[in-house]
């Protein structure tokens, strides 16, 4: 009988050491998001056309040009 009292004071002993912090959740600490407002898509279509137009006037002096020849 005395060695079942002293094998769970000794577990008592040793678990309760075990658990003295406890168990804590741990913090996260997310970034702050920065969203940057883009703006009108139609602003990029014009400068996306104007290149398109050089492409194309460039392409029609390259074609002229070997006509003459």
């Amino acid at each position: 009988m005395k060695k079942v009292i002293l094998a769970s004071a000794l577990a008592i002993a040793t678990a309760s050491a075990s658990f003295a912090g406890g168990y804590s959740e741990p913090i996260i600490d997310t970034a702050p998001v920065v969203v940057e407002d883009s703006g009108s898509s139609a602003g990029s279509m014009g400068s996306n056309a104007l290149l398109l137009l050089l492409g194309a006037a460039v392409i029609a002096a390259a074609v002229s040009s070997s006509d003459d020849s």
